[in-house]
């Protein structure tokens, strides 16, 4: 059997576990928690549809946090894959968990498969959006990938309306292209407020509603990560004077400066 096929086992294998929790489709939208954003797209993001991420490479940290961030906003506390190929493991690193964690995700919600190559990525995914089981699905795609067209979208969205399932489709280095998402995101890093000590404060990002397809773009917004109410903010809202240093931003890949704390173990399918 070949790499790309015991890949797509090991996925297919840990959707079916899932399938006794198969859970109604989830209809309405899930609120990002930041008001000029929500206010733009009639109170929130759409559940059971795709959504695209836009990143570039040297902002792809930034666009994997935002992307999956998303995915714990919609999926309620339900568990979310993150499929990804080889190669942008070999580029980006293993995922953290401990910087995952310091992102509000708990790595014992996420599931994480390993495929070899794009055909197989998005064998996958068809595969994993039919899953109502699961409560959002991360796509990680890195560069054109030409096989990633309108009518690939297309299956992808269908699919997502059928089951209930959030998709995030995170395109790294990809230059915007025709496609059925509802909803089409640029992110960018941005600086974070310092704590007290100039310590780092929560994330921030730069995002930039390209396309909604049930409205005008919007944006681009300037937003901050608030890990322990789950939500996007505004700049400096809410945080006091004295804040604790206990939460600072954290890589989500392996390796980085702040990765201090030994990695949790994150579920592994390939």
């Amino acid at each position: 059997m070949s790499d790309s096929a015991l890949a797509l086992a090991r996925v297919r294998r840990s959707l079916e576990r899932l399938e006794p929790r198969r859970a109604a489709a989830q209809a309405g939208v899930f609120a990002s928690g930041h008001k000029g954003i929500d206010e733009a797209l009639g109170g929130g993001i759409a559940r059971g549809r795709l959504h695209d991420v836009f990143a570039d490479e040297e902002d792809c940290g930034a666009g994997a946090g935002v992307a999956a961030i998303l995915c714990l906003q919609a999926g309620e506390a339900r568990p979310f894959l993150w499929l990804r190929m080889e190669a942008a493991q070999r580029k980006m690193g293993r995922l953290h968990a401990t910087g995952l964690g310091e992102l509000g995700i708990d790595p014992a919600s996420l599931l994480l498969a390993l495929v070899p190559d794009e055909a197989a990525l998005l064998h996958a995914a068809g595969e994993a959006t039919r899953c109502a089981g699961l409560g959002a699905l991360l796509i990680e795609c890195w560069g054109p990938m030409r096989k990633l067209d309108l009518t690939a979208s297309r299956r992808l969205m269908l699919a997502a309306e059928a089951s209930g399932v959030t998709v995030l489709l995170l395109r790294i280095g990809a230059e915007p292209q025709p496609g059925a998402a509802d909803t089409r995101w640029r992110v960018t890093a941005a600086p974070s407020v310092a704590l007290e000590a100039d310590a780092p404060g929560p994330p921030m990002f730069d995002l930039e509603l390209l396309r909604r397809r049930a409205g005008p773009p919007a944006g681009p917004w300037r937003v901050e990560w608030d890990r322990d109410r789950l939500c996007f903010r505004e700049p400096g809202d809410s945080i006091p004077s004295g804040s604790s240093l206990s939460h600072p931003a954290l890589p989500l890949a392996v390796g980085g400066a702040a990765a201090v704390d030994p990695a949790a173990a994150l579920r592994r399918t390939g």
